[in-house]
């Protein structure tokens, strides 16, 4: 291999490695989450439905003691695509702001999911960190429209 094929071996991979890096953080992956950790299928959960229209989520208001597993049911009643990403107000702000430069994202996180029309969803969630979290659809303009609930974990 001749000295300008290396570089342009390496140059193609230092893109590379610098596209996946960005990649990754766009879509927002985290070595560990805010609101607790992904649940454990093997172990029982409480479940509690969710249903999301334009532009809400009912219930928007829901209670857990710290340790409680819950297998959301994301019900998707709605004529548009909706999404429910768990984390501080903060990191979903932060997350909606690449969500406008990329609507059509999306995620690849246990805490969060795109559900389309007339579709169901789960997302199985250990709380084990006590505060109050956000869900909210990230899809531009969803959010600001007032499609946002809370968890208080107690």
């Amino acid at each position: 291999m001749n000295r300008t094929s290396r570089i342009g071996m390496l140059a193609f991979a230092a893109s590379l490695a610098t596209a996946t890096a960005a990649r990754a953080h766009e879509q927002g992956n985290h070595a560990s989450y805010s609101a607790g950790e992904p649940g454990d299928p093997s172990q029982p959960a409480r479940t509690i439905e969710i249903a999301m229209s334009e532009m809400d989520y009912e219930p928007s208001h829901i209670e857990v003691k710290r340790g409680e597993q819950i297998r959301f049911v994301l019900r998707n009643v709605g004529t548009e695509d909706h999404e429910f990403l768990l984390a501080t107000t903060k990191e979903n702000l932060k997350h909606a702001a690449v969500m406008k430069k990329h609507p059509h994202m999306e995620h690849d996180e246990p805490n969060g999911v795109r559900v389309a029309p007339k579709k169901t969803a789960e997302v199985l969630w250990k709380f084990t960190k006590p505060g109050t979290f956000e869900f909210s659809c990230l899809i531009p303009n969803h959010r600001e429209h007032g499609m946002t609930g809370h968890v208080a974990v107690k």
